[in-house]
């Protein structure tokens, strides 16, 4: 059985902020829209089905603990939640907080613009860091400059 890897593109374009009990938070490298990423810390899985029936739950547990943040300290009009893997195999839970005046509204924000670099991407992910500590189980791994 092999370890958990994090995919090397969700490496590439994403901070790593925190581990939940069974997912990796990431935050997208793109400033136009608060975007985080649940990766399940579990080898060589691809869909939700494949995770045991434990471990649906959790990550839906998760999933809609990191949604509810999002709506509520965003005040977000949508909060997206998509699970896609044509790029990236690895299981993961894209969530999008959206809003009627963003740059995509009300197109998915997949290919619409290019990704816009976080100014300080050290503070931005240290501002989600104390956001997710409220989500029971959260723990930060690492920290960004």
């Amino acid at each position: 059985m092999s370890e958990f890897e994090l995919h090397p593109r969700l490496a590439a374009d994403t901070i790593i902020l925190g581990d939940l009990p069974l997912c990796r938070v990431l935050l997208a490298k793109d400033s136009r829209y608060p975007w985080l990423i649940l990766v399940p810390k579990r080898a060589d899985i691809r869909e939700i089905h494949r995770l045991n029936e434990e471990e649906q739950l959790q990550l839906m547990r998760e999933s809609c603990a990191v949604a509810c943040l999002m709506e509520t300290e965003l005040v977000a009009d949508k909060i997206n939640v998509a699970a896609l893997g044509n790029m990236v195999p690895q299981l993961h839970l894209h969530h999008v907080a959206r809003f009627t005046r963003d740059a995509a509204w009300p197109d998915p924000v997949w290919g619409k613009h290019p990704a816009q670099a976080y100014g300080q991407p050290g503070v931005e992910a240290t501002l989600w860091q104390q956001r997710l500590s409220a989500i029971d189980g959260f723990k930060v791994v690492g920290v960004h400059r």
